[in-house]
């Protein structure tokens, strides 16, 4: 297979000889044939429709061929159909899966717009994806291309031979990274070709990487499976399985391939894929600055769910889609070639279902260290995991516990500060399914006002009453003189939030109350309110003398 790659800007005599490549390398695959064996019923002139150009008549194809009879084709006998007189028919690209901010400009001077899932792409068509990115397209013989995150690549050209089967793809990688997993090539004008700022990987069937440098790493091709020839118009290299080659500038040949850094070795005692969070840890590798981990379907490895560039040898990975899914782990040296893959596969279970959160609602805060969670019940779950976290992506929990029904109280203290809550079901075989969406919860250790109400005073009894907690909470309430609470003058819980009692005479009253929930949790008490009583007796002596003046 031959390749030619346009310089953008180059001198005369560069030029030249960037055209005659071109002609060289275009006039062999014009002339070359493409081969049909011929089956039962075939005739000329339908072969002709299926797979000739409209101005290439069926007698061409007879001449061609030396065939006498054209209405006796023995069957199993070869047809040579020529490259140039074959049906050309655009295949757009299908958009397969897209992760993170993915766009598309339709042409060299369109707009910019969102790519949609399942969309096809034309000729022309530039795609751009953001930080945290992917987007996975199909070709008309099934290629797959992933394009990474901060990567830009053009659709040069997407065609077909009609119904042969043979595909001409071509792109540009101007920015980043892809990676590639090529059909095996169904006839001579069948093409993979990704030209990037320094160099041309053509393929004709194989599992490959491109970069095209900048930003301190080295344009590179790297090839996991086959071979990929790879060059420019200083010369060719031929990289073959688990080899890479380094493509430092458009006027240096490709460098030597040299051997692709091996695969890191997965720690079984640090490896943790079920449940999530996902915990992994590997063996260092001689010579890698960093490491790239990746999670893809596993029937679909060209569609990334999870992307990380680490220089640690451990990471944790917070939540994934449902799903057979496949770890990949691979070393990348100081100049940004990525290595051979660790990859092992892991199911994350989508049954049984998570279960709906009900309280604390989002952005709730609570007056307690001990908040208590409640939420639906879920038809075939044995029990519920119950997590809290300081951080969305549950990293490092800080409170994990199996609950039985449908509410539970935390078991340890949580510290004044901002949570995530999420829930688990468990069946009764002990499989977890995924947890639900976290919600946000705030804790407080400030006391609960019982926003006390003013006393009332009736037929010698005192009135008190106060908030109403939730449903089903009980009070205590203590009154004390001093205010030290050490021998309360009252000291009860009631159902309802109020309490009455015998008026005393008059003087200073400390009240304060707590809140106990049904499950006989008390929280703190509510800060101390004082209460003034008038004194009865003066008032009283006071009444009379003036009762008793208006007699005399």
């Amino acid at each position: 297979m031959s390749s030619i790659r346009f310089p953008r800007a180059c001198a005369g005599s560069a030029r030249l000889l960037v055209l005659l490549a071109l002609l060289l390398s275009t006039f062999p695959l014009l002339a070359q044939d493409w081969s049909y064996r011929v089956r039962p019923g075939d005739t000329l002139w339908d072969l002709g429709a299926r797979y000739l150009k409209p101005d290439v008549p069926w007698e061409k194809l007879q001449a061609h061929n030396r065939v006498s009879d054209p209405y006796r084709l023995p069957p199993g006998t070869q047809l040579q159909f020529p490259i140039a007189w074959l049906l050309v028919q655009p295949a757009p690209a299908r958009v397969l899966a897209v992760r993170g901010p993915v766009q598309v400009r339709l042409g060299d001077s369109g707009p910019l717009r969102d790519v949609v899932e399942g969309e096809l792409l034309g000729i022309g068509a530039h795609l751009h994806t953001g930080a945290d990115a992917s987007v996975t397209l199909a070709f008309a013989d099934d290629s797959r291309l992933q394009l990474r995150e901060h990567s830009h690549l053009r659709l040069d050209q997407l065609s077909r031979y009609g119904h042969t089967g043979m595909v001409d793809t071509r792109l540009r990688l101007e920015q980043g990274r892809t990676s590639n997993r090529v059909t095996p090539a169904k006839g001579p004008a069948s093409r993979y070709i990704i030209d990037a700022p320094t160099a041309t990987s053509s393929v004709r069937g194989t599992q490959f990487r491109v970069s095209a440098g900048g930003e301190g790493h080295t344009a590179a091709t790297e090839v996991l499976e086959g071979r990929v020839q790879v060059g420019n118009r200083r010369g060719q290299q031929l990289v073959t399985r688990g080899q890479a080659t380094r493509n430092r500038a458009l006027d240096a040949r490709p460098d030597r391939p040299e051997a692709l850094l091996p695969a890191p070795a997965l720690t079984r005692a640090g490896l943790r894929l079920d449940p999530l969070p996902a915990r992994l840890a590997w063996e260092p590798v001689a010579q890698a600055t960093h490491y790239r981990v990746e999670v893809v379907r596993a029937d679909q490895p060209e569609i990334l769910l999870f992307a990380r560039d680490t220089a640690d040898t451990t990471m944790t990975v917070p939540d994934l889609p449902p799903g057979l899914l496949r770890l990949l782990v691979r070393a990348v040296s100081a100049d940004g070639v990525e290595g051979l893959d660790a990859q092992a596969d892991f199911e994350v279970h989508d049954q049984p279902a998570a279960p709906l959160t009900i309280r604390p609602v989002n952005g709730e805060t609570i007056n307690s260290p001990r908040p208590r969670f409640e939420w639906s019940q879920v038809a075939g779950a044995a029990s519920t995991v119950l997590q809290v976290a300081t951080e969305p992506q549950f990293l490092q929990p800080v409170l994990e516990q199996e609950n039985h029904g449908t509410r539970a109280r935390a078991h340890a203290d949580l510290a004044p500060g901002e949570y995530f809550w999420r829930v688990a079901s468990r069946d009764g075989n002990g499989q977890r399914g995924r947890f639900g969406q976290p919600v946000a919860l705030g804790i407080s250790d400030a006391p609960v006002d019982p926003a006390l109400q003013p006393p009332q005073a009736a037929k010698g009894q005192l009135t008190l009453r106060w908030q109403p907690g939730e449903p089903g909470q009980r009070y205590r309430v203590q009154l004390d003189r001093r205010g030290d609470f050490a021998r309360p003058l009252l000291d009860q819980q009631v159902e309802q939030p109020e309490v009455s009692l015998k008026r005393p005479w008059h003087g200073t009253l400390h009240v304060r109350v707590q809140y106990i929930d049904d499950d006989g949790f008390a929280g703190p008490f509510s800060p101390a309110q004082q209460v003034t009583l008038p004194c009865r007796t003066c008032q009283g002596a006071g009444a009379g003398a003036l009762l008793l003046l208006l007699l005399l």
